[in-house]
């Protein structure tokens, strides 16, 4: 079963907008839970603009789920998740400035940065994952690294999707193949939507998990936060 993990953070956008304590970003991670999502994902930037860290420490021991962290291993966010531990966390590139997370990680140029680094979390016993694009020498760089799981970059196959599902999906389907006969597990995200999320799960079923945050918290606002969830782990059905 391919599992949905709900991204929060954009909950955390507009908590911090006018200050105080609403939306309460602690109760809408349990409602996603109570609500049918597989995982909560959070991803603390630096500057935090949506997460902040005191979120990730109170989010621990309240989540029933998997709780996925994400984001650059710079020392501060290394020194957050050994503390937290959470059962994931996910490496991304993202330079301190970025809007949102858009390439992969160069794993053969950051081979011994992300052995190193991959290396400490697995010692801790938390699962570890990479965020890379559908090349598949990345991800075999990846793999050399140490790394768990692959999370595909998967804002190409949205953007492409809408004029030509086939070819958008084919670069993934590579991808997922390669990471398949590497032995890693494999993940997905960034821009899947109710639009294109079933298409996506028909061409790889053997997906483990994705993460979806931007298009599913902009869809409740619509149909309600557990009608939203339950559309999106419908797409995760055959």
């Amino acid at each position: 079963m391919t599992k949905l993990s709900v991204n929060i953070n954009k909950v955390a956008t507009l908590r911090n907008a006018r200050g105080g304590n609403v939306p309460d970003v602690l109760k809408v991670a349990l409602d996603c839970e109570r609500f049918g999502a597989d995982g909560i994902t959070v991803h603390p930037r630096p500057d935090e603009r949506h997460i902040r860290r005191q979120d990730v420490y109170d989010l621990r021991p309240l989540l029933h789920t998997e709780f996925n962290i994400e984001g650059y291993p710079s020392p501060e966010f290394i020194d957050l998740v050994l503390k937290v531990k959470p059962h994931q966390v996910t490496l991304v590139p993202d330079s301190p400035t970025q809007l949102t997370s858009n390439a992969g990680w160069d794993t053969k140029k950051n081979l011994a940065f992300l052995s190193e680094v991959l290396e400490e979390f697995k010692k801790a016993g938390i699962r570890t994952s990479v965020f890379v694009s559908t090349d598949v020498e990345m991800i075999e760089y990846a793999a050399k690294a140490g790394t768990d799981r692959v999370e595909l970059y998967t804002e190409p196959y949205a953007s492409g999707y809408v004029k030509d599902p086939e070819a958008a999906v084919a670069p993934f389907v590579t991808a997922a193949k390669a990471v398949r006969s590497l032995g890693l597990g494999l993940n997905a995200g960034h821009d899947l939507s109710l639009v294109n999320l079933n298409y996506f799960y028909k061409n790889i079923p053997w997906l483990d998990e994705v993460s979806i945050g931007h298009a599913l918290i902009c869809d409740a606002l619509y149909l309600g936060l557990e009608r939203t969830i339950r559309e999106y782990k419908n797409c995760l059905c055959q």
